[in-house]
């Protein structure tokens, strides 16, 4: 693994406490009820962990190695059935139709193409299956923020472990085939990635 996953690993865990400040009380609302066998895509630093139900199945899907041992620390303090492996999101090397939700936080804005995802998360999800997420997404076109988006891109998708700022990630959920997306569109006081989504779609 490369010295710029490691210092990116590093990077974000300094920043949880920012996390758990924005997003806290809507993760509380949207992993609410989870049960059965979950796959969390790039859980990072686990920083979704204490927001899960107990006696869930977890699965996690960290490709970055350097993430392994916080996760495992906060793994210790649940009592969560679970497993941690290096699959990336879009081959995650599970069956089909074996898994009751997945969970997508921050990460589809990084993957290298959300609709190879997608379809690799529809097709473990059993029918009536989940995808849980809160992405940020790019801005309105042709606003101030949109071309900010785009013109910072190749400078932000370089630091930033390939996150790109103006991807439509709302449209291109309602177009990977789910039977229903629901989202809700809301802002965070952060620079150039301050519109997101939260919401759910159903396999």
């Amino acid at each position: 693994m490369s010295l710029h996953q490691r210092l990116f690993a590093h990077a974000l865990a300094w920043g949880d406490a920012a996390q758990h400040r924005i997003y806290g009380a809507r993760k509380q609302h949207l992993f609410a009820g989870l049960e059965g066998t979950v796959v969390e895509i790039g859980p990072g630093t686990g920083i979704n962990l204490p927001y899960l139900p107990e006696d869930l199945r977890w699965v996690g899907l960290e490709p970055n190695p350097h993430f392994h041992d916080r996760i495992r620390e906060r793994l210790a303090e649940r009592s969560l059935e679970a497993s941690l492996r290096t699959d990336p999101a879009q081959a995650t090397g599970l069956p089909d139709c074996s898994v009751d939700a997945v969970i997508s936080t921050l990460v589809l804005c990084s993957v290298p193409d959300v609709g190879e995802t997608l379809a690799e998360l529809r097709r473990i999800l059993r029918p009536g299956g989940r995808l849980l997420f809160i992405e940020h997404v790019a801005a309105a076109s042709h606003t101030p923020l949109c071309w900010l988006q785009h013109g910072i891109r190749p400078v932000w998708k370089a630091v930033a472990d390939g996150c790109r700022p103006d991807r439509k990630t709302g449209t291109l959920l309602h177009q990977a085939g789910f039977s229903d997306v629901t989202l809700e569109r809301f802002r965070v006081g952060l620079p150039v990635v301050s519109p997101h989504i939260i919401g759910t779609a159903t396999k």
